[in-house]
């Protein structure tokens, strides 16, 4: 086992009070000890009120119309982390970490539950899925991820997607995961294939803002240094969206 490396929280010096509610959900892979997690390893008091954990045997789960290890979801993990998905799918049990709590101004939530399920890797846990960011972590890349010395980047707890868009020379940079901080996630639409590593250190900046508790309002310009003129805010989406299972703000890049 590595020298645990505690986890911090951090204020969100722009949060505002919002409707939108924070949503975590991990699957845990393993065969686990009859032992309390060593959470408090990693600076979590354990999971934070609205998040719950059930146990489940494998081969039950494997039943339910959302197993994830199958259908599209399945077939890109297994191609991402064959080895990881390996682990995974023969592994005998499942802990199901999830839940839905309130907008936040600050972010022990996450800290206290990713402690937890660093914790479970400690006694017998060998894969963790966050399917809000379609990815299996083997315990290793759990680590490496999450277990940074004065916390992980902001970047890290997101998935940041780039797809063409509406035909040729057009990017699509999109987001997944913003719900971990009860936020919209971000769709950058129209960006020319040349301007694709601006509108990523743009989709970067909004991630960030928006983990640090921003709000955008529906038809706000974004105005900043290094942001094309006319681009404005539209929201959208919601938890049955097919590309973000969340609400989305979308800029669209001008011609």
């Amino acid at each position: 086992m590595n020298e645990p490396i505690t986890i911090p929280a951090w204020q969100r010096p722009h949060w505002q009070p919002s409707d939108e509610e924070i949503v975590l959900q991990f699957y845990v892979f393993g065969k686990f000890e009859a032992v309390r997690a060593p959470s408090a390893d990693y600076g979590s008091d354990g999971l934070p009120e609205g998040i719950e954990l059930t146990s489940h045997h494998h081969s039950a789960l494997r039943q339910w119309e959302g197993y994830p290890l199958k259908g599209r979801l399945g077939r890109r993990l297994k191609e991402d982390a064959p080895e990881a998905y390996k682990a995974a799918f023969d592994a005998p049990e499942v802990l199901v970490v999830r839940g839905r709590i309130k907008d936040s101004g600050e972010t022990g939530y996450l800290r206290d539950t990713l402690g937890v399920l660093t914790a479970l890797l400690d006694i017998g846990g060998v894969a963790i899925l966050d399917p809000q960011v379609l990815t299996l972590f083997d315990a290793a890349s759990w680590r490496r991820q999450y277990l940074i010395r004065d916390g992980a980047p902001l970047r890290n707890h997101v998935l940041i997607l780039r797809d063409g868009d509406e035909g040729k020379d057009r990017l699509w940079i999109h987001t997944r995961g913003l719900r971990k901080f009860g936020r919209p996630d971000i769709s950058l639409r129209n960006v020319p294939e040349r301007e694709g590593d601006r509108a990523g250190a743009l989709c970067e900046r909004l991630v960030e803002l928006q983990a640090l508790g921003a709000h955008f309002k529906d038809g706000q310009p974004l105005e900043a240094e290094g942001v094309p003129p006319g681009l404005k805010a539209k929201l959208a989406g919601g938890i049955e969206d097919p590309e973000f299972n969340n609400t989305y703000v979308e800029f669209r890049w001008p011609q």
